[in-house]
């Protein structure tokens, strides 16, 4: 793609520029009042079964328990990737890769004791997370910036984990894992969460084309990600298919008041099968 001048070298394209742009300007009701529940603001979706209690009961209370219900579902997502980061110790540095409002780089740090880079293309999104950092007393140890995370400037060898929360999609995968390799110490652990479509049937698919259409992004094919992780020296330990165990997140989602027209292409695309929610814990060899 063309590149544009920014004067800050950190978005080196049109599409880098349009894509730090809608999330600049991003305050979907999806991610902030879920975030209010507990002041952990994530940037994902949900994983398990919901309670239906959550749509019963007094209807002026409803929408409200839909959105914490919504915001467990969230929470109990990143808990699963950072089960996958392995052997984390307290003097251990690792990367939030698309940090959004840094929701799992603050869950990370709170489990681990470790120090924490987030990094993002958008601005508002680090001066965001650094204002909840500064106010969590945890701004020594958890950090964010405005850093493209293809090309993020920090040493060679100097991450133990690595991981994306639904960002990849927006990224060249295999300029990506270029990058991860060469952040990650030897033995180090890369993990990620993200939709991918089925090589077989997704390019095709018409919920595919709509999801990428709706967030600006461009998902990858499953195959592309196990390509590109291979040519450089990523070798995946754990694959998790949790298809299944998403839908539940997005049959709430469609009957709450934060819902946004999306619900129904995506459980289309993972129903017919098109579209795989995948976690993918790989290691540095």
């Amino acid at each position: 793609m063309a590149s544009t001048a920014t004067g800050t070298g950190v978005l080196r394209t049109a599409y880098q520029a349009s894509v730090a742009a809608y999330w600049d300007n991003e305050r979907d009701p999806v991610n902030i009042r879920l975030g209010e529940v507990d002041g952990y603001y994530h940037h994902h979706y949900g994983l398990g079964e919901y309670d239906p209690a959550v749509l019963q009961g007094p209807a002026d209370t409803r929408d409200d328990r839909i959105i914490r219900e919504m915001h467990r579902l969230e929470t109990a997502q990143a808990n699963v990737l950072l089960d996958h980061l392995g052997d984390i110790q307290p003097g251990d540095r690792l990367m939030d890769s698309g940090s959004g409002r840094g929701g799992t780089s603050f869950m990370a740090n709170e489990r681990f004791g470790c120090s924490v880079d987030g990094v993002t293309i958008s601005k508002e999104q680090v001066a965001f997370a650094n204002g909840q950092a500064a106010d969590r007393g945890v701004a020594d140890k958890v950090r964010f910036h405005f850093k493209n995370m293809l090309d993020t400037g920090f040493e060679t060898g100097s991450r133990r984990a690595i991981w994306n929360n639904e960002t990849t999609m927006y990224v060249d995968l295999d300029e990506m894992f270029g990058e991860f390799s060469r952040l990650l110490e030897y033995g180090g652990r890369y993990v990620c969460v993200t939709g991918c479509y089925n090589d077989v049937t997704g390019g095709r698919s018409k919920a595919v084309s709509r999801i990428d259409e709706h967030y600006t992004c461009n998902i990858h094919p499953r195959s592309q990600y196990f390509k590109a992780m291979a040519a450089h020296g990523l070798v995946p330990i754990n694959v998790v298919d949790l298809t299944a165990d998403t839908i539940p997140y997005w049959e709430l989602r469609a009957q709450s008041p934060v819902r946004t027209g999306i619900e129904e292409p995506f459980l289309t695309a993972y129903k017919e099968g098109s579209f795989h929610y995948l976690l993918i814990a790989a290691d540095r060899v």
